[in-house]
């Protein structure tokens, strides 16, 4: 029988997909169902003073508008962006402020644009700087992490390095869109809530709803089959869920709000835009003796997010003295929060961009900057590695990428007014594991059904999952069933942090072992419900490990700037990672790739921006914020190292869904640099950007 765990296995769900019958949020319609349209602050901060819904009510088809006013009342939330429609406070703009509930959805939109708000209005402040009055140092950052870090003397290190480097990057507003954009539909059956929801963890969705509504649980189901992309952006409840919920109480109808596109980057979360300054002081032969990364963000006044973009210094390199800093200002802006890779991803842009102007400064192969300064354990901590094969993957990489040949002079490859260049950077993401529960089952026409909240957001996690447990159970894969996606099954960790797999993978194993186990104890034919077992790994995945677990990796990028336009143009993305034992070639190829994809639109088209006068991102749709198209990325090319690091889970496997956003634009970056001579430290390099440096030199 051919080994399950490893084998580039279709993704079950592929087939549906493809042929539009694998439904989502909105396609559930149950009779009688309604439409909601919300209706968003217009003023950037103030008090709503009055909701005429007059003319609204009127319209065709509305049955409802809830406002502050006539809204459901809720528990107060764990988490204050959910408080909708609770009290007439407008924190920033785009913040809902009525909902209209209507037959259709087109009378849903017509009511929601006759309703009118009026609104004491107030000074507003969305504009962030490193010398803002308002930014403070935060006692943690997201995930827990402690805001600043310090080991010995940077700052006296820096003043006596013989080659120093000190420099400031800025990475702009970041948006997730997912395809499928935040959709619920929510229906009441007495005091029983049914919802389906865009969601990468319903578990979580299920307690917030008993939460708001005072509800136990087991009252409340909520389903999440198929998920169209979250990119971090639906890691929590939305407004969306609780908003559909609310109507349909309201108006006792199922209902069905999907959020439209350009609402998207006020309610759903985003990625705060980092301001980094970083310091390094190496001696004459490339060893760095200090290392200095300050970072400052924003975060909304409903709720503190601190984007970690400083944690990965802590990690990377050997430095006896270094400090790392985080700064957070409150302003009158949505409340940022999870996009692929938070933390690692602007925070290795910068740190890997200043790895590549201190190469320059040494005239040092920036490949072989990196292999010298390998720590020998994780630098703040002390732990050592679980498995660190970052040296490898820069090996490889070069080799794949045929590196020795490179001209290390920037600005010496031309073809007519195209400059051509390439570029490196490192790669890591953290090891997350989470408590989480699964059944398996026996049954007597010799097949196995596996059932385990998880959330397929895209990533093949039905398929992954069912190839552990076929390895577990020993039986060829095509004898194994899996059920996901609602709250009614096991509990499970969200997907997110690239921790799916390791966390519900680690139940699936645990859950089938004891099933295999308490086979072998039987006699005879099995019951006609089967047999079960069920697993909880609560005490066994904890994340506090005495080892540093890290997935590492690097990129190499060739790319082509246009001296006439600007333009420039990616030729080929290569990527080597080490994430431990890889448990589907075509799944994990597919995450790299697109991982590697999301870093190069982070590197040349996507970018958002805040307008100081009107206090609201500009960039609200896919016309204007560019994500790559396939005429942006030619060449992609993922491959991995395989580790056997006994230290993780039972498959021995790391996440893999962010590390290949992490350290892409560093290396697009510094390609750039290579191909021109002209260093731009603020993303995204697009041609206005590029041609203004390229004609200042």
């Amino acid at each position: 029988m051919a080994a399950a765990l490893g084998a580039p296995a279709e993704r079950r769900e592929g087939l549906q997909k493809i042929t539009g019958s694998a439904r989502y949020a909105a396609e559930h319609v149950p009779d009688g169902r309604a439409y909601a349209w919300p209706v968003p602050a217009t003023v950037p901060r103030g008090t709503v003073t009055a909701v005429d819904a007059s003319a609204a009510l009127r319209q065709p088809g509305v049955l409802a508008v809830l406002t502050p006013e006539n809204a459901p009342r809720l528990a107060e939330p764990d988490d204050p962006t959910l408080a909708v429609l609770q009290n007439p406070r407008v924190p920033h703009r785009g913040w809902f402020v009525a909902l209209v509930v209507a037959e259709t959805l087109e009378d849903a939109r017509a009511g929601a644009s006759a309703v009118r708000v009026s609104y004491d209005v107030e000074e507003h402040d969305v504009s962030l700087a490193e010398d803002h009055p308002a930014a403070y140092a935060p006692e943690k950052a997201n995930a827990g992490y402690p805001g600043s870090t310090r080991r010995g003397d940077p700052d006296g290190a820096f003043g006596t390095a013989a080659v120093r480097v000190d420099t400031r990057y800025r990475v702009p507003p970041l948006h997730n869109h997912p395809m499928e954009p935040h959709t619920s539909t929510a229906h009441w059956d007495g005091e029983r809530l049914l919802a389906h929801t865009s969601s990468q963890g319903s578990t979580a969705v299920r307690a917030t709803l008993a939460e708001l509504f005072g509800l136990p649980e087991e009252r409340i189901v909520v389903v999440a089959e198929h998920v169209g992309g979250g990119f971090g952006s639906k890691g929590t409840p939305r407004a969306d869920v609780v908003l559909a919920a609310m109507a349909a109480r309201h108006t006792g109808r199922p209902v069905t709000l999907a959020l439209p596109r350009r609402q998207l980057p006020a309610v759903v979360g985003h990625r705060a835009p980092t301001l980094h300054r970083i310091r390094l002081g190496a001696g004459a032969d490339g060893r760095l003796t200090c290392l200095v990364h300050e970072v400052t963000t924003h975060t909304s006044r409903v709720k503190e997010f601190v984007e970690q973009a400083a944690v990965p210094a802590r990690v990377m390199y050997a430095a006896p003295h270094s400090r790392t800093v985080h700064r957070v200002a409150a302003l009158d802006v949505p409340t940022p929060s999870w996009m692929r890779a938070p933390g690692e991803a602007p925070g290795m842009y910068a740190l890997e961009s200043a790895m590549d102007e201190l190469a320059c400064e040494l005239d040092m192969d920036p490949v072989e900057l990196r292999i010298l300064n390998e720590p020998e354990t994780e630098p703040d901590s002390g732990k050592p590695f679980s498995s660190r094969h970052l040296v490898e993957c820069l090996r490889e990489g070069a080799r794949r990428f045929d590196w020795s040949r490179r001209d290390p002079r920037p600005r010496t490859r031309r073809d007519g007014a195209v400059l051509i260049g390439t570029g490196v950077a490192a790669a890591m993401y953290p090891v997350n594991v989470w408590p989480s529960t699964a059944a398996a089952r026996a049954l007597p026409d010799g097949t196995f059904l596996v059932r385990v909240n998880a959330t397929d957001i895209g990533t093949g996690a039905r398929t992954v999952l069912a190839q552990v447990a076929a390895d577990a159970l020993g039986v060829p894969l095509e004898r194994v069933r899996t059920e996901v996606g609602r709250s009614d099954l096991p509990s499970a960790s969200l997907a997110g942090g690239s921790s799916g797999t390791a966390s519900w993978g680690w139940a699936v194993h645990e859950a089938c072992v004891r099933l295999t186990a308490r086979l072998a104890e039987r006699t005879g034919p099995l019951p006609a419900e089967g047999v079960e077992t069920r697993a909880d790994t609560a005490g066994e995945a904890d994340s506090d490990s005495p080892w540093a677990r890290h997935a590492f990796g690097a990129h190499f990028a060739e790319v082509a700037v246009d001296t006439v336009t600007g333009e420039t143009r990616v030729r080929r993305l290569l990527g080597v990672y080490a994430a431990g034992h890889i448990l589907n070639a075509r799944t994990a190829r597919s995450q790299f790739i697109g991982g590697m994809t999301m870093g190069l639109g982070m590197a040349l088209t996507e970018g958002s921006t805040m307008d100081a006068a009107f206090g609201d991102f500009t960039e609200s749709d896919l016309a204007s914020y560019h994500v790559p198209a396939h005429a942006d990325v030619p060449e992609v090319e993922a491959h991995w190292i395989d580790e056997d690091d006994p230290h993780l889970n039972p498959m021995g496997s790391k996440g893999i869904g962010e590390i290949g956003i992490v350290g892409t634009a560093a290396a697009i970056g510094n390609a750039v640099h290579h191909a021109t001579g002209v260093r731009l430290r603020e993303l995204p390099l697009t041609p206005d950007r590029v041609l203004t440096a390229l004609t200042s030199v």
